[in-house]
Formats: C-alpha cells, sequence, structure tokens
C-alpha cells in the first residue's frame, strides 16, 4: 500500500509517500509546494492543487490522508488554511483517491505513542521508523506522519473490523 500523506498550508504544503512492506514502512518521498506569495490567493490555490495533482501522477499512491485543521491564529488565517486544505484534498479525489483525515492528535499518537508529543520527538521517529538520512523539512515531515498514521490507521481497522466511514471519504461522499 502506497500513501501520500498531506500537510496542507497556503504558503508551504508539505508532501510525504510512504509505502507499507508487509511490517516494513518504506520512504518514497517528500517534500514540500512552496506557493509564490506575488500571486494572488486564488493562483496559489492553483499552485497546491496542480502541484499535488504532479505528485499523485509520479507516484501513483493506493490513497491520500490529510491533517485536520487544529487551530489557527486568526479568522482570517483559519479560513485561508481551509481554503489551502481544499484544494489539496479536491486535487487526491480528482486524480482518484480516498481522502482519509486525522488530527494531529491522532498523528502523533500513530507516529510516537503519545498524542502530546512535541515536534521534534515525531521527527526523529520518523527519521528511525523510514530509516532516512537526516530529519525532512518541517512540513514535509508532518506529511510523512500523516501518511504513517493512516498506514497504521487502515492497517487496525482491518485486523479489528473497526473501520470508520468518517476516516475515508471517497469523492461520491463529498458535497462539493
Amino acid at each position: 500500500m502506497r500513501i501520500l500523506g498531506i500537510d496542507p498550508g497556503s504558503r508551504i504544503t508539505g508532501y510525504g509517500i510512504v509505502e507499507q512492506h508487509g511490517n516494513r514502512l518504506v520512504h518514497i518521498d517528500n517534500g514540500a509546494i512552496f506557493t509564490d506569495t506575488e500571486v494572488d490567493f486564488p493562483g496559489r490555490l492553483k499552485q497546491i492543487f496542480d502541484g499535488l495533482s504532479e505528485v499523485i501522477a509520479l507516484y501513483r499512491p493506493d490513497g491520500a490522508a490529510i491533517e485536520n485543521i487544529f487551530f489557527a491564529s486568526n479568522a482570517q488565517s483559519a479560513l485561508k488554511l481551509g481554503q489551502a486544505r481544499g484544494a489539496a484534498i479536491v486535487a487526491a479525489v480528482h486524480c482518484g483517491l480516498q481522502v482519509a483525515e486525522y488530527s494531529a492528535l491522532q498523528v502523533k499518537q500513530a507516529v510516537v505513542g503519545q498524542g502530546r508529543a512535541e515536534k521534534g520527538q515525531v521527527q526523529k521517529m520518523l527519521k528511525a521508523l523510514l530509516g532516512l538520512p537526516e530529519i525532512a523539512q518541517a512540513d514535509a515531515s508532518d506529511a510523512l506522519a500523516v501518511a504513517i498514521c493512516h498506514i497504521n490507521s487502515y492497517g487496525l481497522a482491518k485486523v479489528t473490523g473497526t473501520g470508520s466511514k468518517r476516516q475515508k471519504t471517497s469523492w461520491r461522499d463529498m458535497k462539493l
């Protein structure tokens, strides 16, 4: 199973591709889409959509997972983050992927075993789990963590039969 993890942002959207081989997690790629702040906001949303569409076409993941918004410093920031997140979700759905959503707490719990883990702890654990030569860029690290969370959650749901419709959203379920 190959999963695209997405850490959405209006300036920087991180992505990470992780594949599961039996009990092993294999790092395929990670990176970030940096939007041009000189471009108007709709143009930046298009850059996110186009960038993720290229990543999906190149790596052909089996599914995608995205982090939920958990806080923003103000309403304007929350709105922009929500729109960037929407552009990312639409890119994945447009390419035929199912999209699962996870809170930051769920992601940290899946990667570190502690929902209140510090960002540095998550990055060190990612380095160890994926055998990375160095700690990935912050947004890419967050995206890799989201991908691992989905792989772990998917495997657990399969074993226990406790899959949640809320975690998996297909394009048929979305109201656009």
